[in-house]
């Protein structure tokens, strides 16, 4: 085995904060920090500069839900599940007593915090307790459940006006699924009236309130790629802002007087603020520093919260002041005794698909990349498939091209980030296009990338382990070897044990089960296991709520069936621990690179 210039567990155990979030007296930001080995809750006095650890184990050790401040700026609310199975039950902290309080209590379901109102008396959280993901709302120490919205379709959201008279959600009436539709409800007569909808398929998301209640902010890709707007309650006006840019905007934060309007740019896999002014529709690109610019927290309309890493460099917290364009550093990634100036870049390409169409990946080199050399190579599917890979910081990257692979992400077609006609061009057609562009991408390699053409893995998970199953299954030959981590390999299964709001999203992308049923069996690679010519890896947790489990003993069945045998044909590894992957938590992120690494030596060297 190659030795790595890492210590993996200390590569792995390098700290992340997540999900960073002002207090409504923006005074304090709250976050996820994983400085102590684990997650916990923090809370930064922006005053001070002091920060507190509240939690001791209270919060979610694995990350599928978020948190909100209620309105005393001093209760946080947050959704925690059990080893990853993302039933989630809503529970509010003390962040002055470090107390904690369970609200709700239904481990069969779903529920995620959304927003507290004005009056600090209710809570809204979103929850598919009675079937389908809808809006609730609830009193702050849990009682009075009250369900707001009671839709067939999923319905998302909940947030209160300003001024307390309605509640924004999103949700869908029309026969196209792809379709997101704006609401709001008068919490005084109880109406629910919709009042976005730009045109019938398009994806119009809330953002947030205008501080006067007179209107909100939203994007619509109606366009044909995200873009962000203003929406006039009154007039019923809606003005649009980055028009004549092709790249994808989504709006973040406006500034309390509505003069300004704050957006992240994503082009060519990386992400940066832009700023418009509101009356002329002009914009700004501030000082800020290159990267992976996410979040989004504003500040006595002045100092703008973001988050940035780059391919090289961990996350830090940035704030930006929009008056004199300039940047601190508020929280500086924490690399230990790790040599940062090892970390490998990566570079953004394009390369050809079969029929020419131009497919984006993100490359990554081993360090000291010699191109007279050839080295093995791993295309890395992401999952989704409305997914996207960028050009941000990776301690799966860096230990994997340490260990001397080159790593090709591709944002194959039905990635997001590339305008609508490409997110949605292989709806109805899961391995079909995007298993013609990863198979494209493995060549890339071999022509642009020094890459052993005998040695090439493919590695993903989720919707990526599909697509390690669709290569081993339709492309046999191609592959030394695949690795599918919480794949899907049975369409019909999949949604049979799937929730609403997932059966919808599954409906969206491949048609219906029962009229589309060819289809759906068509492109099961559970189906053409007898395919499978090389060494597969499966790895999968008992508690995934997305790709049961049995998506990969059905796989282990077949293949044993076919008198293939364990552990020379095939390997498998379940985890009763683990739901849909484990990567915010340390220990699960080191178990992961074991089993990665040992597998990948043994099968691809």
């Amino acid at each position: 085995m190659v030795k790595s210039h890492f210590d993996l567990k200390k590569l792995a155990s390098l700290p992340n904060f997540y999900m960073p979030t002002l207090s409504h007296d923006q005074t304090k930001m709250a976050l996820y920090y994983d400085v102590t080995g684990r997650i916990e809750l923090y809370v930064l006095d922006l005053i001070t500069n002091e920060m507190d650890q509240i939690s001791k184990g209270e919060v979610p050790h694995l990350l599928r839900s978020g948190f909100i401040w209620g309105r005393d700026n001093r209760t946080i609310f947050f959704a925690k599940d059990n080893n990853g199975d993302e039933q989630h039950n809503i529970f509010a902290i003390d962040t002055v007593t470090k107390e904690t309080r369970q609200l709700t209590d239904t481990p069969q379901f779903q529920e995620h915090v959304a927003h507290t109102s004005p009056d600090g008396e209710w809570i809204t959280f979103n929850s598919n307790r009675n079937g389908q993901m809808n809006v609730y709302k609830m009193r702050y120490d849990g009682s009075e459940v009250t369900q707001l919205t009671a839709t067939d379709n999923p319905s998302f959201g909940g947030v209160f006006s300003p001024d307390g008279k309605y509640i924004a959600f999103m949700h869908n009436e029309e026969a196209d699924l792809r379709n997101n539709d704006i609401y709001l409800l008068d919490l005084e007569s109880g109406d629910i009236e919709r009042v976005i909808q730009m045109k019938i398929g398009s994806q119009d998301g809330f953002v947030d309130w205008k501080k006067d209640s007179s209107g909100f902010y939203f994007n619509s890709d109606a366009s044909g790629s995200s873009k962000p707007g203003v929406f006039d309650l009154e007039t019923k006006s809606i003005k649009f802002f980055g028009e004549d840019l092709s790249q994808s905007l989504t709006g973040v934060k406006m500034t309390s007087d509505g003069s300004k309007l704050i957006a992240l740019e994503n082009k060519d896999g990386s992400i940066s603020p832009i700023i418009f002014d509101t009356k002329s529709g002009e914009y700004t690109r501030p000082n800020f520093p290159p990267g992976i610019a996410a979040g989004g927290q504003l500040k006595d309309d002045e100092i703008l919260y973001l988050t940035v890493n780059m391919p090289t460099s961990p996350s830090s917290l940035i704030a930006y002041n929009l008056v004199n364009d300039t940047s601190d550093v508020i929280l500086k990634p924490d690399t230990g005794d790790i040599d940062s100036s090892l970390f490998t870049d990566a570079e953004h390409i394009w390369y050809k698909s079969g029929d020419g169409t131009m497919i984006p990946a993100i490359l990554y080199k081993p360090r000291d990349f010699d191109p007279s050399k050839k080295y093995p190579g791993i295309v890395n599917p992401h999952g989704g498939p409305t997914g996207q890979y960028f050009m941000n910081f990776s301690v799966f990257a860096q230990f994997i091209t340490d260990l001397g692979y080159v790593l090709l992400q591709p944002n194959v077609r039905g990635s997001t980030g590339y305008g609508n006609e490409f997110r949605d061009a292989c709806i109805k057609d899961w391995g079909g296009k995007d298993h013609e562009d990863w198979v494209a991408g493995r060549q890339y390699l071999i022509d642009e990338a020094s890459v052993d053409p005998d040695r090439v893995a493919v590695f993903g998970g989720s919707y990526g382990g599909y697509a390690t199953l669709v290569c081993m299954t339709k492309s046999p030959d191609l592959w030394r070897a695949g690795i599918a981590w919480v794949p899907v390999s049975g369409l019909k299964n999949l949604y049979s044990k799937s929730m609403e709001h997932f059966k919808y999203y599954f409906r969206m992308q491949m048609g219906d089960p029962e009229k589309d049923s060819e289809l759906w069996e068509e492109r099961s690679p559970i189906n053409f296991v007898e395919n499978i010519k090389n060494p597969l890896l499966l790895v999968h947790g008992v508690n995934d709520p997305r790709c049961d489990v049995s998506e990969s003993r059905n796989v282990v069945a077949r293949l044993e069936e076919l008198g293939r045998k364990r552990g020379e044909d095939f390997e498998y590894v379940e985890f009763g621990d683990e739901g849909h992957g484990g990567m915010s938590d340390i220990n699960h992120r080191i178990r992961t690179f074991e089993i990665l690494a040992d597998f990948l030596d043994r099968r691809l060297n």
